[in-house]
């Protein structure tokens, strides 16, 4: 099967040429899909930030039971 021309008739029988009827909406959709692959990567990105920073935290607590004492700075 041979590629279509853009000035060619649409193959969906609007009448249209393709140019101006099904080659729009399948650039459409690629760049929606572009756009939500973008916000995906970036949600990705800022949920390993939000934990990577977080990681340095966790130590800092006491262990379970006990409370931190700002007097001797230590837990007990």
């Amino acid at each position: 099967m041979a590629a279509i021309g853009r000035n060619e008739p649409c193959p969906c029988g609007s009448g249209k040429k393709y140019k101006r009827c099904c080659l729009l909406k399948s650039q459409k959709a690629s760049w929606t899909s572009r756009i939500a692959m973008s916000l995906i990567a970036l949600m990705l990105l800022i949920g390993a930030i939000v934990m990577l920073t977080s990681l340095g935290e966790l130590g800092e607590g006491c262990p379970l039971g006990q409370v931190w004492s700002p007097e001797h700075g230590h837990c007990h």
